[in-house]
């Protein structure tokens, strides 16, 4: 499993449609499900995990889980769940019929925000039932930990703030945890019990259990005095299979081929053909013939030679191999022999086992026209030749063909629905353009008409006409329902000023229709 730890950042933002009060009840023939909400989109606009099993699309949520059972045609969402309540996802993996996810939130402390684990979850029927865990914390007194020969100092962490889990890993008998400062964790009980896994520190390169060793297990240094290790501080976990496992951290790529007993380090400075950057945030692999290529998601940590990009092996970490310098990618999707990464920048494919990379186009929706308005993805995964993409403005999904990003896409994004051609609302609202992009949802209820829509400001002013007599089809279905982009921009091309405007949407003959914007910059 693959996971961004810029998923603190996705805790704290309110994304477009972030407080949605409507669902749709789930339809009557799946029993299962029945007593559960269901919508045609998921429930938020921040995608920031993507896992598929058959026709099953699980997301990991800004505002919680979100699962469909039929490739996107409907979604059940878990927000407000008895079992969820408000909390974000911030790590989602699924193995052996279990379905796993890390919740976490904000918090204000000391006039800063931060993030703060809230445990995990799991379920083995398929989201029916879940079962609680806690963040794993140390008892104040664990300053001691066993590996092999040695008894190491051991940093104990006694508090869930910025111990937040950014990745899940699962074997056959163990599930894995990377939570930055809890450190690397496993559970061999369904989370009942947690052991520290020790991973080699700053200085040394290899460890083994047979080897003699003084140093300090510790991402911090912390009230003791301990080290201050990096290669402590856990982001990513990638299963090969149940002996090799990676993990990325704020230190290098980490492997171990005996399940987690030994460990080798691979960082910008101890290899000739090295990692781009020591920060690593998403490990991702496939298998082609039988060479296993593993793909790393590597930026630029302390060292000031270091640089953002993906960092690929194909022989299991002797060699590496750089490819997309300056991106910062969050995390990876496979369908041999093709690749895809998340990025900052935009949603990338590779047909050459990531030598190079195509960065996708403007993302629109063939049937609706509604666009993703962000270069910024979280999350990218495949089902089957679909193609699924997470990012800040919502979700999207297209098909392999062959050819780079030459499929029509699919957009889902969260909204409330609108039902007749009277209403009409704005989101998000209030809303800052320079950051936001402001969408104007209306319906013309089922019929082709054609659609004007104009900003005024509050003495009624006209500032700036969005569409004028704009042919609209009424053939959009529930999932989309029309939709006006404002960029909060008048009609010279210069942001308005704070203060109250109003929309005003003309469908047909019909009267208009008005509505508030709050711009709040």
């Amino acid at each position: 499993m693959k996971k961004t730890w810029l998923l603190l950042i996705c805790i704290s933002i309110n994304l477009f449609a972030q407080s949605i009060p409507y669902f749709y009840w789930l339809e009557s023939n799946n029993r299962l499900y029945k007593s559960l909400q269901t919508s045609p989109v998921p429930i938020s606009n921040s995608i920031t995990d993507i896992v598929c099993v058959g026709d099953t699309v699980i997301l990991g949520t800004g505002r919680g889980l979100s699962i469909s059972f039929n490739r996107g045609e409907s979604w059940i969402n878990f927000y407000k769940h008895p079992d969820f309540g408000t909390e974000s996802i911030s790590a989602l993996a699924y193995k052996n019929g279990y379905i796993w996810v890390a919740t976490a939130h904000s918090v204000f402390r000391d006039n800063q925000t931060l993030p703060e684990g809230s445990g995990l979850r799991y379920s083995s029927d398929g989201g029916k039932t879940w079962k609680k865990i806690d963040q794993p914390v140390d008892h104040k007194d664990s300053t001691k930990v066993r590996y092999g020969i040695n008894i190491l100092n051991a940093l104990p962490i006694t508090t869930t703030i910025n111990n937040i889990t950014y990745d899940i890993g699962i074997t056959s008998r163990e599930i894995w945890i990377a939570s930055f400062a809890g450190g690397l964790r496993k559970s061999s009980d369904l989370g009942k019990t947690w052991e520290r896994v020790v991973i080699p520190p700053d200085n040394l390169d290899s460890i083994k259990p047979t080897e003699t060793y003084n140093f300090d297990l510790s991402p911090v240094s912390g009230g003791y005095g301990f080290q201050s290790n990096l290669n402590h501080r856990v982001f990513s976990i990638y299963v090969q299979n149940d002996s090799t496992i990676w993990v990325g951290t704020a230190g290098g790529i980490n492997k171990t081929t005996d399940g987690g007993k030994s460990w080798v380090k691979y960082n910008k400075q101890n290899q000739t053909n090295h990692i781009s950057g020591n920060f690593v945030v998403a490990i991702g692999g496939m298998k082609i013939s039988m060479n296993d290529y593993i793909f790393a998601a590597t930026w630029k940590a302390e060292d000031l030679t270091e640089e953002y990009g993906i960092s690929i092996t194909s022989d299991g970490g002797n060699n590496w191999s750089i490819s997309n310098k300056g991106e910062r990618i969050h995390n990876f999707g496979f369908l041999s022999p093709f690749a895809y990464a998340a990025g900052s920048n935009g949603l990338f494919r590779s047909a050459d086992l990531g030598q190079s990379w195509i960065k996708a186009p403007e993302i629109v929706d063939s049937l609706t026209n509604q666009k993703l308005w962000t270069n910024t993805f979280y999350s990218v995964n495949t089902q089957g030749n679909t193609i699924w993409a997470g990012s800040n403005d919502g979700l999207a999904k297209t098909i392999e063909t062959g050819f780079p990003w030459s499929a029509a896409w699919r957009v889902y994004q969260a909204f409330v629905p609108v039902k007749r051609k009277t209403e009409a609302y704005a989101y998000p609202n209030p809303v800052d353009p320079e950051n936001d992009i402001l969408r104007i949802k209306y319906t013309t209820e089922g019929r082709d008409e054609r659609v004007t829509i104009r900003i005024y400001d509050f003495g009624m002013n006209l500032v700036k006409t969005l569409i004028q007599n704009a042919p609209r089809s009424g053939l959009i279905d529930e999932r989309i329902q029309q939709t006006q982009i404002w960029d909060g921009k008048d009609e010279f091309g210069n942001y308005v000023a704070n203060g109250v405007y109003f929309f005003a949407i003309e469908i047909g003959n019909n009267e208009p229709v008005f509505g508030k914007i709050i711009v709040m910059r």
